[in-house]
């Protein structure tokens, strides 16, 4: 019997959906967390919407977000932008 295993991105249904979920990864302060959740995300809504949204190629959004990925700083705000979220410094 094959067990399907759980993928949080078919229960992200909506923006809002979205942006708290983003929200509560990058409250880790690990950027790991948020590149993995933008992955997530961005799988959610569709990689290439994402793409087209954030003026990234697909292709660089795939390896961007990968398990290996080192995106720029730009690049995750452009990501994140496709979203309707900001990154802002707190104190």
């Amino acid at each position: 019997m094959s067990t399907k295993l759980f993928d949080i991105a078919e229960y992200l249904d909506s923006d809002e959906d979205i942006r708290q979920f983003l929200e509560e990864a990058a409250s880790s302060g690990d950027s790991s967390d948020l590149i993995h959740a933008l992955n997530i995300a961005a799988r959610a809504r569709g990689m290439s919407e994402v793409a087209r949204q954030s003026g990234v190629t697909r292709a660089s959004l795939y390896k961007s977000l990968s398990e290996n990925g080192n995106p720029r700083l730009d690049t995750i705000s452009k990501i994140a932008g496709a979203f309707g979220c900001r990154l802002t410094l707190v104190h």
